[in-house]
């Protein structure tokens, strides 16, 4: 495990390094991760918030590599992971590629990627390549990375360490979530680079734990629900007893996408903002 020091440098793999934001909280644990990848020249994924600091080290870890940033490309547009693609753009000419912006109002409208990028699409990282894997859950336009010398994938909020991911409706999606982590399986990962947290050594092992983690919780949801309408805050009392009082406002987005599944899987009926059995 490799220290988590904001504004550090730390080289996670032959030729990529990680640098921690100065950004810790609720919502992100120690930080949101940057990362530089590549040979001859970089390309940094998820420049993270709007921080003069946080832009001046990346310029930093760069310049000690001694390699140019050419690409700046991005997991998804959440706040805390693209907003800063300007100012480090703007200092070094870098070329600005990734997702599309989804329209839910929890989204950095500001980003406007010269190349959107699609699943199935490569990234030359300076003569090493990065595969785009689409896994909408966390939000609908959602991209992993995969750095396939190195068999190392860049999960942005796929798939964080020590903890799981908020799924935000309308853009976040349960069912697109777990079909997500399940296409995962389709390629040989040896190891994950998370938006938030360490390295994760167990990939599969992690993707299988957070599968079956969701699926559990699921049928809390399914559990809970009556043949009378319910209202979400009523229902996260009981789906997330195990979880402290003040996480159940944000507990509330990832259990009414539950129950959002519920209702495609035709086993939750919604009336307005209530809920019940079908």
């Amino acid at each position: 495990m490799a220290a988590l020091i904001p504004g550090q440098s730390t080289a996670i793999a032959t030729n990529a390094w990680r640098v921690l934001g100065r950004n810790p909280g609720m919502m992100t644990g120690p930080g949101t991760n940057s990362y530089l990848v590549g040979g001859r020249a970089l390309t940094v994924i998820d420049p993270g918030p709007t921080d003069p600091e946080h832009t001046r080290a990346l310029l930093a870890a760069a310049e000690e590599l001694g390699r140019p940033i050419e690409r700046i490309i991005v997991t998804h547009t959440h706040r805390d992971h693209s907003p800063g693609a300007h100012d480090l753009a703007a200092a070094t000419g870098a070329v600005l590629e990734g997702p599309w912006v989804p329209d839910d109002g929890l989204q950095d409208t500001t980003w406007e990627p010269a190349r959107e990028l699609k699943d199935g699409d490569t990234v030359d990282c300076g003569g090493l390549t990065l595969e785009v894997i689409a896994t909408p859950g966390h939000v609908g336009n959602h991209l992993c990375y995969l750095l396939k010398e190195e068999a190392l994938l860049f999960t942005g909020d796929h798939l964080i360490q020590g903890s799981t991911v908020v799924i935000a409706p309308p853009s976040g999606s349960m069912n697109a979530y777990l079909s997500s982590l399940d296409k995962l399986r389709q390629w040989d990962i040896k190891r994950m680079a998370p938006g938030h947290g360490d390295v994760i050594d167990e990939p599969l092992a992690l993707v299988d734990h957070t599968i079956n983690h969701r699926l559990e919780r699921e049928k809390k949801v399914f559990a809970a629900l009556t043949g009378e309408a319910t209202s979400v805050p009523d229902l996260v009392k009981r789906v997330y007893d195990d979880v402290p009082e003040f996480l159940h406002g944000v507990a509330c987005l990832s259990l009414e996408a539950h129950l959002i599944k519920l209702h495609e899987d035709g086993r939750a009926h919604r009336q307005a903002d209530l809920w019940r059995l079908p």
